[in-house]
């Protein structure tokens, strides 16, 4: 079962990762080509939707060319 907790931290991820791909001026798809990952993933990402793996992450922070830390700085 995940905890509130989980899930309050899977949306902060989230918010991170759409304002960083917005400031970069990345589409949802862009990204996701970008990083080589199912298009809806981004979305659901963002949304806090789901629980990604430290791979997938680290291919999105390559796209964006940022350091993995930054998506956890809220």
């Amino acid at each position: 079962m995940v905890e509130n907790e989980d899930i309050q931290v899977l949306k902060k991820v989230g918010e991170k990762l759409k304002q960083i791909r917005i400031e970069k001026g990345f589409s949802q798809e862009t990204l996701s080509y970008d990083a080589n990952i199912p298009k809806n993933q981004v979305g659901r990402i963002e949304r806090g939707e789901i629980s990604t793996t430290i791979t997938t992450l680290h291919k999105i922070c390559k796209a964006l060319n940022i350091p993995i830390r930054e998506l956890f700085d809220f």
